[in-house]
């Protein structure tokens, strides 16, 4: 598949986290010190959405039960044997492209 845009760079400010559909599917995009990272929305432990999380440096919180995700990698925190899927991410001026293939 090949990069979509997903977001401009305004909607996600430094520190955040949201949520965004990118051809059929809703990924979560995280604004860490300026570096855009993108990762599976869905949490594994029971489907709650990490772009509705609170973000602290490079971990999102799932609002609904507290698991804890590295955006960086998408590796559950507590156990990093598992975790979510991450999507290259490319920036073109102002926007925010995604490979969610």
């Amino acid at each position: 598949m090949a990069f979509l845009r997903a977001a401009r760079k305004d909607e996600i400010p430094t520190g955040s986290i949201r949520e965004f559909q990118v051809n059929g599917a809703t990924i979560a995009l995280a604004n860490v010190d300026g570096n855009f990272y993108a990762i599976d929305n869905t949490c594994l432990h029971r489907g709650g959405p990490l772009g509705q999380g609170e973000l602290e440096g490079k971990v999102v919180t799932c609002p609904w039960h507290g698991w804890q995700y590295d955006v960086t990698s998408g590796k559950v925190v507590m156990n990093p044997a598992v975790g979510v899927k991450t999507f290259p991410v490319e920036l073109r001026g102002d926007d925010i492209f995604v490979d969610c293939g």
